[in-house]
């Protein structure tokens, strides 16, 4: 089991999960990475927090995500890796 600090934020209307993660991240397949957000995202109900993961990493200067396409500006807005870094304010175990 591991412990990952991520942002609850409210942005466009909408509830976000955001959980900041390594850049090996961005190197695992997209089933493994998936299979997180879906381990994630049942996490969050069972903690009865409202919103949809999305997973965030950098890798050298860029950062990548993964989210529901109409987000995706918001993502790719210069700074939202220090947003998010700003914002985390709370914990789960998976």
């Amino acid at each position: 089991m591991s412990s990952y600090k991520f942002a609850h934020l409210r942005e466009q209307g909408q509830d976000m999960i955001v959980v900041p993660l390594d850049s090996s991240f961005g190197s695992q397949s997209s089933a493994d990475q998936h299979a997180f957000i879906d381990a994630f995202q049942a996490q969050t109900r069972v903690a009865q927090l409202a919103g949809t993961v999305v997973a965030i990493w950098r890798s050298g200067n860029q950062v990548s995500f993964i989210a529901p396409r109409p987000w995706h500006g918001f993502f790719q807005s210069p700074g939202i890796w220090n947003l998010i870094l700003a914002n985390l304010n709370k914990e789960l175990t998976i």
